[in-house]
């Protein structure tokens, strides 16, 4: 097995701007797309496993975070502007085309990416997000039934300012907070979903978890996340959530569509993400049908690639290794 070669952290040209990804490795090419509200550091663990089973793993900042560009419109931010940074990166660094693997918000920009640019993308890696075709009612419209007299969070986290206004007084406070939240060894247990709904007037960070930090966290960690966003402020990472309609409306000539390549997806059975899609998890015969691998590991919560970083590099690398895929 080859030695890994060190980390190299570049910027990248896109059309949005500038990329910033962090590089290990050599072979074929892997691309790690992280979610709300991490980076490239999300995938600090996968990087070094599998530079050293022979492949180039890349981790990006999303547009919005870190040190990639932050374009100041909020309609910057929708999925087909991420879709073209991600097609964008795989072409600036020259491998034709590449492996996808997103979290959370990057699961959803991965399965997109290998909607839209089939030509690039030669397997998809879907991570806590299940994928489900658009369809449905205007996204706005669903989220606003949800909760009774409690708002949920993507609503909440629709007007500009409004959630900001929340987070950066304490981006440190909160961050720790959110992690617990959705964490297996921290997260309450009074009530599945609380966490995700606003009482009136209320906070979001008025039912997380105080003054404890999951075991996959530590000190440093949290100091690296809190560090980039105190710099970058919330509102590139929230405005993904304010372009869920736009989004709907762009992707209307895909309604429905499956995603076609060689793929695999691994979700923690405490984490509200596949509980809620459970169904889109059961229509992946239809959605998904180049499914290769597929699992939901006991016990885990939302940060999977953290919390069990052993085992999903594992998970990741016998796919990665197997026939259907064959990119090794």
């Amino acid at each position: 097995m080859p030695q890994p070669t060190p980390v190299q952290h570049r910027l990248v040209r896109t059309p949005g701007g500038r990329i910033h990804l962090v590089e290990q490795g050599t072979g074929p090419l892997v691309l790690f797309v992280h979610g709300f509200p991490e980076s490239w550091y999300s995938w600090r663990h996968q990087l070094p496993a599998l530079a050293a089973a022979g492949f180039r793993a890349v981790a990006v900042d999303v547009r919005g975070y870190g040190r990639s560009s932050a374009p100041a419109a909020v309609d910057a931010y929708r999925m087909l502007d991420h879709v073209e940074d991600t097609a964008a990166v795989i072409e600036a660094l020259g491998a034709g085309s590449a492996v996808v693997v997103g979290h959370d918000w990057g699961s959803s920009i991965a399965a997109h990416t290998a909607l839209l640019r089939p030509d690039l993308v030669t397997a998809v890696g879907l991570l806590s997000v299940p994928y489900a075709p658009r369809g449905g009612p205007r996204p706005t419209e669903a989220f606003a039934a949800l909760g009774g007299d409690e708002e949920f969070y993507v609503g909440y986290f629709q007007e500009p300012g409004r959630a900001e206004a929340e987070i950066e007084p304490d981006v440190r406070g909160w961050l720790a907070g959110f992690y617990a939240g959705l964490s297996a060894d921290t997260m309450p247990r009074g009530g599945e979903g609380s966490l995700f709904f606003v009482p009136e007037g209320g906070r979001l960070r008025d039912r997380f978890p105080a003054g404890v930090l999951p075991s996959w966290l530590t000190e440093a960690d949290l100091d690296v996340y809190a560090g980039e966003f105190e710099r970058t402020g919330l509102t590139g990472a929230l405005n993904r959530y304010r372009n869920v309609d736009r989004d709907w409306a762009d992707l209307a000539p895909w309604d429905g569509a499956p995603v076609t390549q060689p793929s695999l997806f691994l979700g923690g059975t405490l984490d509200a993400s596949t509980t809620w899609m459970s169904e889109a998890i059961e229509a992946y015969p239809t959605t998904l049908p180049g499914l290769v691998s597929c699992h939901l590991l006991e016990g885990c919560g939302h940060w999977i690639q953290q919390e069990r970083a052993d085992e999903v590099n594992r998970l990741l690398i016998d796919w990665l290794l197997s026939p259907a895929v064959r990119v090794g």
